[in-house]
């Protein structure tokens, strides 16, 4: 069983960046895929980015690729999104979410956070 506590987000104007943490409390973290997802009000939860367990792989979502960088420190137990260049479009409440490995978990995850809320501002 994996608990997933996302932190790190806010209100910003859009062009400025923000960073979210997901940190994890399962001593199998090193096992799992990580990675972030995204609902909009009114809109289906989104796969924004992935990361597999040893950090060799990585998968985004075109609408953020060139300005989120998903990363991982296992010895922290704790994923990162690093999110710049923000535009109203990204408002959402972000989720963090992991699986056994990177293919299921942009599909299925095993386990979510509770989620972030992020506003970008014009």
């Amino acid at each position: 069983q994996a608990q997933l506590v996302e932190s790190g987000g806010g209100l910003v104007q859009a062009g400025n960046s923000l960073r979210l943490s997901c940190a994890a409390s399962t001593r199998a973290f090193s096992y799992y895929a990580m990675g972030w997802f995204r609902q909009a009000p009114g809109k289906e939860r989104d796969f924004v980015a992935a990361i597999s367990s040893r950090s060799t792989s990585t998968s985004y979502a075109d609408s953020v690729k060139g300005r989120f960088t998903i990363s991982r420190d296992n010895a922290k137990t704790t994923v990162y999104l690093q999110m710049n260049s923000l535009k109203p479009e990204d408002t959402a409440v972000y989720y963090c979410a992991a699986a056994s490995d990177i293919v299921v978990l942009r599909t299925s995850p095993d386990y979510w956070g509770q989620g972030t809320q992020v506003t970008v501002s014009s």
